[in-house]
Order: C-alpha cells, then sequence, then structure tokens
C-alpha cells in the first residue's frame, strides 16, 4: 500500500464534474425505463409522493455515507475499507460491491443495448404502420434472437469501455459534462411534446394527484427499493466516485444536487410518458415493455412521432451509458489499485470479462431461455442476486460501518472539511444512519426476498 500512497491519482477537476459524473451514475435506465413502469403499477401519484420522502430521508444520507467513505479512504470501493478499517473484515463489503458491479453491468449492458437497437429501428422508420400487437411480436423476436442482441451488448460495453480507459478527468468527466446536459434537453423537449397531446391531462393527474387508497405494504418497500435502486446505492459506484472528489469540495451540497437531479430526471421521466400513455388509452400498469413496446406505438400515432422516437432513444441510450460508465469504473479502480494493473490494462480486462458474462446474460431470452436454476434464467439470477441481495446487504454495511465504526467524530472532520463547512443538521444525519436506514434497507432486503408482501 505505502507505493500506492506516492502515485498520483486521477480526479474530477470541476465541482461541475463531480455533479455531472455522480448525477449520470444515479440517472440511468432505473429514472427512464423502470421508473415510469413501476410508478404505474404501484397506482401514480401516491407511489411518487412515498419515492419522494424515501429519497430524502434515506436515499440522501445513504449517498452521503457512501461518498464520505470514498473521500475519506481517496481509494476504490475495497480499499476504502481496508484503509479506514485494518486488519478487520470490512474490506468485504467493498469486495461485494465490486462482485455487484460486475454482476449488474453483465446484465445492465444487454438492455443498454436494446436501446441501440431501438434508436437504429427508430431512424430507419421501422415503426411506422405496425400495430400494438405487431410491435410487441417485433420486441420478443429481437430479444429472443442471437446476433443482433449480442452485437449491441458488445458495441455498448465498447463505449462504455472507451470513456473509462480515457481516465477519470479526460474521459468519465469530460464525456458526462456533454451528456447529462444533453439528456436533460432532450427530457424537456419530449416532454413539452408529449404535454401538448390531447388527453395528456390524465397522465399527469395520475401522476401527481394521490390516490391514498392505492398504499399498501408492497407499494411502499417498491418505493423504498426504487429510491435506493435510482440513486446507485449499495454497489461501490459512490465510494469509488467519492474517492475523486477534491477535499475542498461540500459534499453534503453535493450528495443533495445529485440526488435532486437524479429526482427532477426521474420525475421528468414520468411527466415524459404517462401523459402520452393516457392520450392514447394504454395502461400505465404495462410493466417491463413499456419502453420497448408501448412508446414506439405511440411514437408511431403521434404527429412527429419519428422525430421524437429517434429523441428518445438517443435519451435512453445516454442515460444508460452514463450509469454503465460508473459501474464499470468500479472494477477498473479495484483492478488497477489493489491488482496493480495500469488504467488502460485494467479496463481492457474488466470490460472483456464483463462482456463476456454479459453473453450468457443476453443469451437467456433467445437460445438460453430454456436454461433455468430454480425457475429463473441467467439473465433473471443476475438480476436477483444483485438487486435483492447484493445492493441492500451492501447498503446496510455501509452505513452500519459510516454511523458506528468510522463515527461521528470522523464523519464530522470529513464533511466540514475540517471544520470550515457548517454541519446544522449532523446529529440527524448520524441518527438516520445508525438506526432509521438500516431498518429501512433491512425491509427491503427481506421484501426482496419474498419473505414478506
Amino acid at each position: 500500500m505505502g507505493n500506492l500512497d506516492l502515485m498520483p491519482r486521477d480526479s474530477f477537476g470541476s465541482k461541475l464534474g463531480v455533479i455531472a459524473a455522480a448525477a449520470g451514475s444515479a440517472v440511468g435506465l432505473g429514472n427512464i425505463w423502470r421508473f415510469p413502469y413501476v410508478t404505474g403499477q404501484n397506482g401514480g401519484g401516491a407511489f411518487l409522493l412515498i419515492y419522494l420522502m424515501f429519497i430524502l430521508a434515506i436515499g440522501f444520507p445513504v449517498m452521503l455515507a457512501e461518498l464520505t467513505i470514498g473521500r475519506r479512504a481517496q481509494r476504490n470501493a475495497l480499499g476504502s475499507f481496508r484503509k479506514l478499517a485494518p486488519g478487520k473484515p470490512w474490506y468485504m463489503v467493498g469486495m461485494m460491491g465490486i462482485v455487484a458491479a460486475f454482476m449488474i453491468l453483465a446484465f445492465y449492458s444487454t438492455i443498454a443495448g436494446w436501446t441501440l437497437e431501438y434508436l437504429v429501428q427508430a431512424v430507419t422508420n421501422s415503426f411506422d404502420g405496425k400495430t400494438a400487437g405487431e410491435l410487441k411480436t417485433s420486441f420478443e423476436k429481437f430479444q429472443g434472437g442471437t446476433f443482433r442482441p449480442l452485437v449491441w451488448q458488445v458495441v455498448f460495453m465498447f463505449l462504455t469501455g472507451y470513456i473509462v480507459f480515457s481516465g477519470v478527468k479526460n474521459g468519465i468527466e469530460k464525456y458526462t459534462k456533454i451528456l447529462m446536459p444533453v439528456l436533460l434537453l432532450l427530457i424537456i423537449v419530449i416532454c413539452i411534446r408529449s404535454l401538448t397531446l390531447p388527453g395528456a391531462k390524465e397522465g399527469l393527474v395520475f401522476l401527481f394527484k394521490p390516490d391514498f387508497s392505492k398504499i399498501t405494504w408492497p407499494v411502499i418497500l417498491d418505493a423504498l427499493g426504487q429510491a435506493a435502486f435510482s440513486l446507485s446505492i449499495g454497489m461501490g459506484t459512490l465510494i469509488t466516485y467519492g474517492s475523486y472528489i477534491q477535499k475542498d469540495n461540500n459534499l453534503p451540497v453535493t450528495a443533495l444536487q445529485v440526488s435532486a437531479t437524479d429526482t427532477i430526471i426521474a420525475i421528468l421521466a414520468g411527466v415524459m410518458i404517462f401523459p402520452a400513455v393516457f392520450a392514447f388509452n394504454i395502461d400505465p400498469a404495462e410493466g417491463f415493455g413499456l419502453v420497448f413496446i408501448v412508446l414506439p406505438n405511440i411514437f408511431e400515432q403521434m404527429a412527429g412521432g419519428y422525430f421524437f422516437g429517434i429523441l428518445f432513444f438517443i435519451l435512453l441510450a445516454i442515460a444508460a451509458l452514463t450509469s454503465t460508465v460508473s459501474v464499470l469504473e468500479v472494477v477498473v479502480a479495484y483492478f488497477s489499485e489493489e491488482l496493480k494493473m495500469t488504467r488502460h490494462r485494467a479496463t481492457i480486462i474488466a470490460a472483456v470479462a464483463i462482456t463476456f458474462v454479459g453473453l450468457f446474460a443476453t443469451l437467456s431470452f433467445g437460445p438460453l431461455s430454456g436454461f433455468k436454476i430454480l425457475d429463473r434464467t441467467i439473465f433473471g439470477w443476475f438480476d436477483f442476486l444483485s438487486a435483492n441481495i447484493l445492493l441492500p446487504l451492501g447498503a446496510i454495511f455501509i452505513v452500519v460501518f459510516v454511523g458506528w465504526v468510522l463515527g461521528k467524530k470522523n464523519v464530522r472532520e470529513e464533511l466540514s472539511n475540517d471544520g470550515t463547512v457548517k454541519l446544522p443538521l449532523l446529529n440527524i444525519f448520524m441518527w438516520i444512519i445508525k438506526l432509521v436506514a438500516p431498518l429501512a434497507i433491512a425491509m427491503v432486503f427481506i421484501y426482496g426476498l419474498g419473505l414478506i408482501g
């Protein structure tokens, strides 16, 4: 470790770069693909209200806890725990995060690849003249194929690897500072179009007017789970990015800005999708296929739909890319710092290994769809193990570590930048991290395993 301390470590060069990269990590298919369909399935406005409460009360404090670990240690996810708790097994929490990141990128790159296929379909006007049933058949045929899904997955991993290969400042920061404003602009443009559709008002009512009769125990736990999923909590991404944040940065403000950006984009995704869904009399609880089946059908019927279809799938691909970059960086940082590889070598090995494993996740919709273990495909197992076990467990251990091991004195020192930043809510933050967050995340964990609900 001694030699490592002498090596110059790459870092973010600006506050905007920090926010763009961390928000890019949080903003992904979770906001634009998953959030609308989970909101639709859970009754709209009431779910949104509970989700917002959980972002503020649990999501933001846990995000801040992760950033604190990373910046305090100035190390990768595993190295951070090893440095802050030497000689103790806490480094295993970092290893869980790295395994989760590897597994998540293996199956996330499958869906990310679909966004490129649909961007090409939008450009070539392939949705034209197709009924909803034909679009569903077309999606299932593509999804169940071999060549095209694999090609797009490999292309997406190449793009991800290229950005990470270029470094923290010249790769991740440089590209997210371009991609995030473009993403926001595209969402706003599509939102405006969606709101001008006849019948759009019903969509806004569904999204923003809470029907409290829809609130059930599963809805509450889904909202908490979505809050954690949306902010990239528990997989080491924020620890890794936190380690690149300079010591003069106001960490609580940064965490608040990232949480706010992520949440605004999720809400805008709802504004973009639900007015269109209601304008064309489609069930908002459509689920998994909402983006790849329902929206192409809407674009096909909408005036200017060709143009907006292209914009939407560019937006979806950008959202996926800013997330895949952050997840790959978790593995690359570990390889380069702990296994003493150069960044270039670490990136190539990590990207190739993840792509290879990811091929099996992609093929589990087609040739390997019959290969199941306990009724789950390879894709299904990657999704289940990461989202339902590794991420919530990682998040629990992270908050317990910050609250009970790192302790209030070290947390105050780090968050106040050695006393230069005021922390009026430190006691509340510590209370949430020590007690509230571990209990809340434990409930999501138990719910995800199907033991309550």
